[in-house]
């Protein structure tokens, strides 16, 4: 249950300086901003992600997820051959029973069927699996994404902090709200998720790049683009998102839609490297051109010439794309800009 951006006024919430969320925030960002992730090791990560409206029973859904799976692990080997799926995200609520109006009614747990079923395809992938459902751990019930390992093993839950109210207050049909904003270390690299109106609140995308995330999943039941793409510009980190109509799609650092499929069932499997360096346009760069002379193949980038600005990232498991550009004298975009207003400051002085 998510409301539509149409037709709403959105309500965007900000930390207030005293608030315990607020101070977590500020505590955790480094003056500046956030970290360059340049001078890291190579992280190519396979993603996968769909648009899938998943009904039925608790079974049929099982069949579903674990289908679209198998579909994504194939087509991951036959385009990244020798790597392989790492993840795939779902969409909001894929696993709950439809048999009942209440959260308690519909809710499933991760014992018996639910578990093992998805925790065996997860192992026969050897891929991480995020699969929201309404959960049930005794005495809560939560609107929750499940983080399966590639042992199939749950290696983290996150519950959806913002909950749609209906008139009365109950939070959709009955569940329980979160009350944080985990980062996984998964073994490709940071892991951040969000369920659908969690979107809307800033909270939320602040608290997991000051936690160093590099990737956030997105599953959703509304198939926005703007606010996910406006929110990974702002925070230089992917964002998947995965929905049951229109679309899902992959966002980069510097807000693009890199990948998208608009078909129902869909499904997108596309490689990304969470150690990059955003870069804007200067006349050494030659649009990118310059790596590409200095090291070949060992660089790559998607450099867009009407945002002025691209993604670069190293595909040489010894050299950081970071040793990459200062070996031309290159600079990363913020760090670009801070240089630029401390400039300004000096003169603003006189």
């Amino acid at each position: 249950m998510c409301l539509r951006s149409h037709a709403l006024l959105w309500i965007v919430f900000i930390p207030f300086p005293g608030t315990a969320v607020a101070q977590q925030i500020a505590k955790a960002t480094p003056p500046g901003g956030y970290p360059s992730r340049a001078d890291t090791p190579s992280q190519k990560v396979v993603v996968a992600t769909c648009v899938a409206d998943i009904t039925g029973s608790v079974a049929a859904r099982l069949t579903t997820v674990t289908g679209l799976v198998g579909v994504a692990a194939r087509e991951a080997g036959k385009q990244y051959a020798g790597h392989g799926l790492d993840l795939m995200v779902f969409p909001e609520f894929a696993i709950r029973l439809e048999s009942g109006k209440t959260a308690e009614a519909q809710a499933v747990s991760l014992d018996g069927s639910v578990g093992a079923t998805l925790g065996a395809k997860a192992r026969e992938v050897h891929a991480w699996l995020i699969v929201p459902m309404t959960l049930r751990e005794r005495d809560r019930i939560s609107n929750a994404a499940v983080l399966f390992n590639r042992t199939g093993e749950v290696a983290g839950i996150f519950r959806k902090v913002h909950p749609v109210a209906d008139d009365n207050g109950v939070l959709e049909d009955g569940v329980a709200p979160g009350g944080d904003y985990p980062v996984f270390g998964c073994d490709f690299g940071k892991l951040g998720i969000l369920i659908c109106w969690d979107m809307g609140y800033e909270e939320g995308w602040d608290t997991l790049a000051a936690r160093g995330t590099r990737l956030v999943a997105l599953p959703s039941a509304s198939p926005q683009t703007i606010r996910p793409a406006a929110e990974a510009l702002r925070h230089r980190y992917y964002v998947v998102s995965s929905t049951p109509k229109n679309n899902a799609s992959i966002f980069d650092p510097i807000g693009r839609v890199i990948a998208q499929t608009t078909d129902v069932p869909g499904i997108i499997v596309k490689q990304i490297d969470l150690s990059f360096a955003v870069l804007h346009w200067s006349e050494k760069l030659q649009e990118g051109r310059a790596l590409t002379e200095r090291f070949g193949d060992k660089v790559g980038y998607d450099y867009s010439s009407r945002e002025d600005t691209g993604v670069f990232w190293s595909n040489d498991p010894g050299v950081s794309i970071g040793a990459m550009i200062r070996d031309l004298g290159l600079r990363e975009m913020d760090p670009e800009m801070e240089r630029m207003e401390n400039a300004a400051r000096l003169l603003r002085r006189e």
